[in-house]
């Protein structure tokens, strides 16, 4: 079968050179090897997340260290924030880790703020404090900065952050924004094939999770660490993501963070210039655009063009292209493009010519 380019919000295309490297023969994961390059790695996963901290890794989904970061570090009550589809999963997921946990929430296509934080956390009910900086499923990036402010007025309360969808495309310091969990996955701007997560703690976070009962033993943070100072992971990890993670990191360090950074905000502003070009408007409030993926509105806000959603994406993926129709609650009412991993202007110009093209049969 012929291969169809992803351009949806995850996964995300994978380079041939990344998959090469995927498919790298295997090797003992508790010999000397494995430990050579776990430690290689530490190095550049460092200055990724801006951390001295040791980065760990998971082979789980991201959604494995979500769960994780509330079986560790509330003792309390978590207050999770809720902006879309994916946020408004982890308040369900803390209750079902048996947690105390409230809901803060607000519309979808709006940022988390951080006055609403602060007047929810000034009533000391909570421990922790979950945020998805860039909810995939509404195209909103909150702002993070802002909200990591906070972490200064409630130094006891574990600030707990998916970045899933924007680490590598910006900037994301955990140390300088004082953040007790960052944690992402693989499958979306780092470029790689699901499967892998990858996070790293506080020191807070660790003391914290050693005083919380019930942690379980695949994501217990101390067990993570300790196995990390001795650069191995508690369990059998997946080898070839681990491969394909160095190859990944190789890439990203030849083109420069910075660059790397820019050529996100560039393409994401040639996306947006795109779907206002062609008669929508932008689901996010603006302003808080994510810098990964549009999320064009189509019905679900009034003012804009509307178009069968279904009918375009089944053009476009005629074409060897796939976007998305839209996700959860809003779905056909707006739909989804991917600017993350390793396009360029000239991949997403090819995609918007097809998107072009789709739209006049319609």
């Amino acid at each position: 079968m012929a291969h169809v380019k992803l351009f949806i919000p995850g996964p995300i295309e994978v380079s041939e050179k990344t998959l090469q490297a995927f498919r790298s023969p295997m090797i003992g994961h508790r010999g000397q090897g494995f430990k050579d390059l776990y430690a290689r790695l530490q190095p550049k996963l460092q200055a990724l997340f801006y951390t001295q901290q040791l980065v760990y890794l998971s082979t789980s989904s991201a959604w494995g260290v979500m769960e994780g970061a509330i079986r560790n570090l509330v003792a309390k009550k978590a207050l999770c924030c809720m902006n879309g589809a994916f946020s408004d999963k982890w308040l369900d997921v803390a209750q079902r880790c048996g947690k105390a946990a409230e809901g803060l929430k607000v519309e979808w296509g709006q940022p988390i703020r951080a006055e609403a934080i602060d007047a929810k956390l000034a009533t000391g009910q909570f421990d922790a404090l979950t945020l998805i900086h860039n909810e995939t499923s509404t195209g909103v990036m909150s702002s993070l900065v802002e909200i990591a402010a906070l972490k200064k007025k409630y130094p006891d309360v574990m600030f707990i952050v998916d970045s899933v969808s924007s680490f590598s495309a910006l900037k994301l310091p955990l140390d300088e924004l004082g953040l007790d969990v960052l944690l992402t996955g693989s499958q979306k701007a780092l470029a790689m094939p699901p499967g892998l997560a990858l996070f790293a703690c506080s020191p807070a976070a660790l003391a914290k999770a050693a005083t919380v009962p019930g942690r379980g033993y695949y994501f217990d943070f101390l067990e993570f660490q300790k196995n990390a100072e001795g650069n191995m992971t508690p369990s059998t990890p997946s080898i070839g993501h681990i491969f394909a993670l160095e190859s990944k990191l190789e890439d990203i360090f030849n083109e420069g963070l910075e660059a790397r950074y820019a050529r996100h905000r560039k393409l994401a502003q040639m996306t947006r210039d795109w779907a206002l070009g062609q008669g929508f408007t932008l689901f996010p409030e603006k302003g808080s655009e994510s810098v990964t993926l549009a999320c064009v509105n189509n019905g679900a806000k009034p003012g804009s063009r509307v178009i069968d959603a279904e009918k375009l994406v089944s053009l476009v993926k005629k074409q060897g292209f796939l976007i998305n129709g839209g996700y959860g609650k809003i779905k056909g009412t707006t739909f989804r493009v991917s600017n993350m991993g390793d396009e360029t202007e000239a991949t997403m110009k090819e995609l918007f010519a097809v998107m072009d093209a789709a739209l006049k049969q319609l």
